[in-house]
């Protein structure tokens, strides 16, 4: 009755209190409010987590609770008093005062109100002279600024002292107060970068977390004059101005998402108007043809990060729709327009990515069939290729014109991409690839055709029985193209393509083995990886997941297998080089290569070129490296753990389960405090945790059980961690599971969580089977098992000693299970008993005697006279209990 009671489970909340169990009494009073019904109940219960999480620092929970609790009873003067001294703590001077006032008028004698009001004015009055000093400061700067005439040195010190003053909140309201918008304004307006620069940093400053103050900059400033900062030629300030805006877009969203408390809050109004505002002018920014190629991607990238929905659990998908509706032609003239033969918007290499990226995103957030097909009405407008798109094709092919060629090859290519088409493409596509391979003068359409023919040569994917060309003709392909690949004369973008090409045949475990011995080829696809050229990432992605057979392989039943050859369907073969020794060759030569840095360089990147689906190949390829448990030590050295932690957040559904699987392998066989130093060893437990469930297999389970593992046995901040992700009940499940294997596993991971006193409570808490389970299996045959089961039963009888007289009551055999450990020929099994032995015997006379009237007694005098076979641990101990027997 006491776990769902919420009056006794607060009654155990005010003892723990007391006691100095903040967190325990935390979790007393969060079980309580959610199991009562009655709202005065849960008043008093939020007033004393309020209590709690002030002790704890953490001020934001503590008002939160304090103003849920005065909405049911504004006169409770203890919530009152709390909300006052979390405002104070925050910073949010004149609220508390107006609380600690009204503390004061109700209880004008009590000595606690009175010292807090006093305090509250003293550090109002210090605020408000700080205030006025900082108002001449603030003027002079902007003088100083804006005086042309001024020594450039102290300009330059102006405007450092405006970014600093800016970040403070109290710097940012008086630059706020003082018209600091319109003098920034002029200050946008100058010719030197130094000062725009000044002024978008201090702009940064003023919007960060602030939504009403963000609100007013965008109505007071206007987007216009941003996006055309942004849209300029200087990198430097066009990324400064794309910062601004970043922060912009988070206070404004920040703000919608927060619920805001306290009935004495002015309520804000909603700040989608401004958010519409910004969004349409980064639209219009698309095919304007004044705006630079790096200010139109700095727009692009902005849409991918604020446009799509963050977690496809919120139902609002309207900013999307919005987004569609008056922006993908715009979207589309910038993924349409090819440089070299329109007078299009100034674009740079990232840019098509980044326009392919954004759409994708878009079309990914679309909820229904009917919207999907709105947004598929755009795009196809005719039924595909045809004979008479294939005869302009061929006349575009013998033009002598580049650009007509390259149209060409586009097409083929392009069309070449849609599964149902490509026969069609390969019968009359492939002769066009070849004749301009062969004929054409220019590298670009050169490799291009390439490309292209690469592309068609590997439509039979991993299946050895379907390739496309005759034998021997992907292996040439894929020669030339690693030819051009190690060209360092040739343009990036020529060689990014090669590596495209080789994405594409390395489906062929042939080109596989020829890549991975031609050492320079290697070396200049991870040189091109860590460059500029994010276009590249994916390709780069894609070609390492087939060299590592890491993508997904169904093995079909051999039943539908043999059916199929008897109807005589096709069945996919393997190839014989991609069988598990080919594979580990391959592995140890990439690394050789230096495969992990370059996979490091890849998630670093800052780009919508750093695609979920890149993501995804980056975190199978690391889960390929560190199979071996010798290769394990190489990857982590190389910054291969610390890469993975991101990947294990960010990532598609199947890539973080791979992360986190590779974090999981790395975790068991390597120092975790060395692995993954400072804060790092923190952030690994919740895609540990990810791994504790039915969709995942039994391996990465017991994986992520092993892990755990070591991670609960290094500090109590971790396992309170794991607790806090909730990864107690799923390990308890695991320990039931039917595989020996992972219940011992399970079993060994909560010996280790019982060193914190809230798993501790799980087993002292009765009506359940915990500890009948641990006593039952302390009994099994299974070693592994035993031992992590004993193991933790003498941790629990020596921290609590009342778990020691329920011991008796869990099963009949209780004495025969304790017996058989303290006769058990494994040493480590025969310790853990003579310590449960002797934790129940000094908890309790009766269970002393007990054991001393039963066999035990013989046994404990013969392990105390140790000899062979004997540790000194396990004679030592049993010679306690012998005298502990004496004693009593």
């Amino acid at each position: 009755r006491g776990e769902t009671d919420p009056a006794a489970l607060k009654e155990e909340g005010n003892a723990l209190f007391k006691a100095g169990d903040i967190q325990g009494a935390v979790c007393c009073y969060t079980k309580a409010i959610k199991r009562s019904d009655s709202q005065a109940e849960r008043a008093v219960l939020y007033r004393n987590r309020s209590a709690c999480y002030l002790k704890q620092e953490e001020y934001s929970k503590a008002e939160s609770d304090a103003s849920k609790a005065l909405d049911t009873d504004p006169g409770d003067v203890k919530a009152r008093f709390r909300r006052a001294q979390a405002f104070q703590k925050l910073c949010r001077l004149d609220q508390a005062f107006l609380d600690a006032q009204r503390c004061a008028q109700v209880e004008p004698k009590n000595k606690t109100f009175q010292d807090l009001l006093r305090q509250l004015g003293a550090q109002i009055q210090q605020k408000s002279v700080q205030l006025n000093s900082t108002d001449a400061r603030v003027q002079q700067m902007f003088s100083l600024l804006l005086d042309a005439s001024a020594n450039d040195s102290d300009r330059q010190k102006a405007a450092q002292n405006l970014v600093v003053l800016s970040r403070e909140d109290a710097g940012a309201e008086q630059i706020f107060r003082n018209d600091g918008v319109k003098l920034i304004q002029k200050l946008l307006q100058s010719k030197q970068e130094e000062v725009v620069l000044s002024a978008l940093r201090t702009l940064v400053g003023l919007c960060t977390g602030h939504q009403s103050r963000t609100m007013a900059i965008v109505n007071e400033l206007g987007m216009e004059q941003l996006c055309t900062v942004m849209g300029a030629g200087a990198s430097t300030v066009s990324l400064a101005a794309c910062h601004l805006l970043q922060v912009m877009f988070e206070a404004l969203t920040e703000g919608m998402n927060k619920e805001i408390r306290g009935k004495d809050e002015a309520i804000l109004p909603e700040p989608s108007k401004e958010l519409r505002s910004m969004l349409r002018h980064l639209m219009e920014m698309m095919p304007a043809s004044n705006v630079s190629g790096p200010g139109r991607d700095s727009a692009i990238n902005l849409l991918v990060k604020q446009v799509p929905r963050k977690s496809l659990k919120n139902p609002d998908n309207s900013l999307t729709l919005w987004v569609i509706d008056q922006g993908l032609k715009k979207f589309l003239e910038v993924a349409g327009t090819v440089p070299e033969l329109s007078e299009g918007p100034p674009l740079t290499d990232n840019s098509h990515m980044s326009c392919s990226v954004l759409l994708s995103k878009l079309y990914d957030d679309l909820k229904s069939d009917a919207e999907r097909d709105n947004f598929n009405k755009l795009f196809h407008t005719g039924d595909g290729p045809n004979s008479g798109m294939m005869d302009a094709v061929i006349a575009l092919c013998a033009s002598e014109d580049v650009t007509h060629q390259q149209v060409a090859v586009e097409t083929v290519i392009h069309a070449a991409g849609k599964a149902k088409r490509a026969s069609f493409i390969t019968a009359n596509g492939v002769a066009l690839l070849k004749d301009l391979y062969k004929k054409s003068e220019n590298d670009r359409i050169r490799v291009r055709a390439l490309v292209g023919l690469c592309k068609l040569g590997s439509a039979g994917g991993t299946d050895f029985s379907m390739k496309q060309f005759a034998e021997g003709s992907t292996l040439k392909l894929a020669k030339q193209c690693r030819k051009w690949l190690c060209n360092e004369s040739l343009p990036q973008t020529s060689r990014r393509w090669s590596v495209e090409g080789l994405a594409y045949l390395t489906f062929d475990a042939d080109v596989k083995e020829d890549l991975v011995e031609d050492k320079n080829a290697l070396l200049a696809m991870f040189e091109l990886a860590k460059s500029e050229d994010k276009t590249v990432l994916f390709a780069v992605g894609s070609t390492l997941v087939n060299c590592t057979n890491s993508y997904e392989v169904e093995k079909p039943d051999p039943q539908m297998v043999e059916l199929a050859k008897y109807a005589k369907q096709h069945v996919p073969e393997e190839h014989p080089k991609d069988a598990p020794s080919y594979v580990e060759k391959r592995l140890g030569k990439l690394l050789e290569s230096g495969v992990v840095s370059a996979l490091v360089c890849m998630v670093k990147q800052e780009s919508p070129a750093l695609t979920e689906a890149c993501r995804d190949c980056i975190a199978r390829v690391f889960l390929a490296l560190v199979e071996r448990q010798e290769d394990r030590g190489t990857v982590v050295a190389q910054g291969g753990g610390k890469a993975l932690i991101p990947l294990a957040f960010d990532n598609t559904d199947l890539g973080k389960i791979k992360a986190a699987q590779a974090l999981a392998k790395i975790t068991i066989t390597s120092n975790p405090q060395i692995a993954f130093p400072g804060e790092r060893i923190y952030e690994m437990v919740r895609p540990l945790v990810s791994l504790l469930s039915l969709e995942c297999t039994l391996l990465q389970n017991f994986e992520a059980l092993m892990a755990l593992t070591n991670l609960a046995g290094i500090s109590e901040r971790i396992r309170q961690k794991i607790i806090k992700e909730k990864a107690v009940p799923k390990i308890e499940g695991y320990m039931f599971e039917e595989h020996g294997l992972v219940r011992a596993s399970a079993t060994e991971c909560m010996c280790n969580l019982v060193l914190s006193t809230e798993v501790q409570k799980l087993y002292l808490a009765t009506g359940n089977d915990r500890l009948k389970l641990l006593v039952l299996y302390s009994g099994e045959e299974d070693e592994r098992l035993r031992k992590a089961a004993a193991g933790t039963l003498a941790m629990l009888t020596a921290e609590q000693p009342e778990l020691c007289a329920r011991i008796p009551g869990t099963t009949t055999h209780w004495l025969e299970i304790i017996q058989s450990l303290l006769l058990c020929e494994i040493s480590d099994l025969r310790h853990r008993g003579v310590v449960i032995v002797h934790n129940m015997m000094q908890a309790e006379k009766s269970l002393a005697e007990t054991i001393m009237e039963s066999e035990a007694l013989e046994i404990l005098s013969v392990l105390a006279k140790g000899g062979e076979g004997t540790p000194e641990p396990v004679s030592k101990t049993a010679q306690n209990c012998l005298d502990q027997a004496s004693f009593t």
